[in-house]
């Protein structure tokens, strides 16, 4: 049985804020198992790993005993969460929510135990909800408190439109928490405004307010802007092992850390461990293979986490890979950057004419895997070892203009 006070720490690594504290360790030393709320909004088909830093809290609630509340939003994903947006965000149609919802269906049990998980779509009581409910719902928050909402704020004095139905947000959000009677609700940072609609109405309703926790955003690959597929910075847990393996050895020796600390399973100290050896001289690379092993073998197992790192060293390892590549860092538009133009902006061809030429030869190779297509589109947002020829290398990282 584990001591209160180590559950309260293993709840409390990698956490932004709990609020409140002293409310989550009342509800925790009573003994009784807790309901501990998280929804996702389907508006991609895949998840991918920044989305797992919450999910793996969740784990560590069943780890405790706790039960999760799997919300899937298909409600609220065809309002379109406003949050971040400068603009307002386009709706998703039912058919594309309930695709994607079934695919987050799939992937969570990757990591949630089946036994402890409640998956809930919130259409279940949003959709039952009749127009005069909705209002006396809306009546329980004020127009001034939305204000508050640091993006709604600055559209509001920019003079930009902000639309009725993004109001509905936060406050159908706020209400999966009093339809489900939450305990605790985790969410990103970016969602603390949210999180705290749903404890005021709870109070409202008479039920005993959650415990919000907010989770830090993870970054992407190219270690600045948070991971999105829109952005192609993501690594998706339904990517193939070999694929995994190498965009997790792509990372930079200073992310490794924040990935370790938000996704790995491994003790702080062994993680602190790491560190001091990397400190002491060791190469951060043999301490990064740990890191890509541990995240392959989580969505594809043992074998096939051993046979991408055995992969990953014949190709790089193996006299492939050079130890003192040069790093390069590349501005591109939206849409991407040709790869013919990333040769030659990286200094790895004289010309883009050059660059053509080698790729229709067959002597560019991307993460080591040879790219014959002329047309070939580098993702924003990515880090990859671009090679022409036996001797040429870059690792180059392309992001937005």
């Amino acid at each position: 049985m584990i001591e209160p006070s180590e559950a309260f720490g293993l709840i409390r690594r990698g956490t932004e804020e709990i609020l409140l504290e002293s409310d989550l360790r009342k509800k925790m030393s009573r003994g009784k198992p807790l309901r501990v709320k998280a929804g996702f909004d389907p508006t991609a088909p895949d998840l991918h790993l920044g989305h797992t830093v919450l999910i793996n809290k969740l784990r560590q609630f069943q780890e405790l005993g706790d039960e999760v509340l799997f919300l899937i939003g298909d409600f609220t994903g065809m309002i379109g969460d406003p949050t971040g947006k400068s603009t307002t965000r386009p709706p998703l149609t039912r058919d594309e929510v309930l695709d994607n919802a079934k695919t987050y269906e799939e992937q969570i049990f990757k990591i949630l135990d089946p036994e402890k998980t409640l998956v809930v779509f919130n259409s279940s009581w949003m959709g039952e909800m009749g127009a005069a409910e909705l209002i006396q719902l809306a009546a329980r928050h004020t127009v001034a408190r939305m204000l508050e909402r640091e993006d709604f704020s600055k559209r509001y004095k920019n003079g930009q439109p902000i639309a009725i139905h993004e109001f509905l947000y936060p406050l159908v959000q706020g209400y999966d928490s009093v339809a489900l009677r939450a305990d605790v609700e985790l969410g990103g940072t970016d969602q603390k405004f949210n999180l705290l609609v749903g404890r005021q109405l709870q109070e409202s309703y008479g039920q005993e307010p959650q415990v919000v926790i907010t989770l830090p955003i993870l970054e992407g690959l190219d270690g600045v802007q948070k991971m999105s597929k829109s952005l192609g910075n993501y690594i998706g847990i339904t990517d193939p092992p070999e694929e995994m393996f190498g965009k997790l050895m792509s990372v930079s020796d200073d992310l490794m850390w924040r990935y370790f600390e938000l996704l790995s399973f491994r003790s702080l100290s062994d993680i602190e461990g790491w560190r001091r050896e990397v400190a002491a001289g060791a190469n951060p690379r043999d301490v990064k293979y740990r890191l890509a092993e541990e995240m392959v073998e989580r969505f594809h197992g043992r074998r096939d986490a051993e046979r991408a790192k055995e992969g990953f060293i014949a190709r790089f390892r193996q006299g492939a890979l050079p130890e003192d590549i040069r790093s390069v860092r590349l501005v591109a538009s939206e849409g991407g950057l040709p790869l013919a133009s990333l040769l030659k902006a990286a200094g790895l061809v004289a010309s883009t004419s050059e660059g053509l030429r080698m790729i229709e030869q067959g002597a560019v190779r991307v993460d080591g895997e040879r790219v014959e297509d002329r047309g070939h589109q580098c993702a924003l947002g990515t880090t990859h070892v671009y090679q022409v020829g036996k001797r040429r290398f870059a690792k180059v990282a392309v992001q937005v203009g």
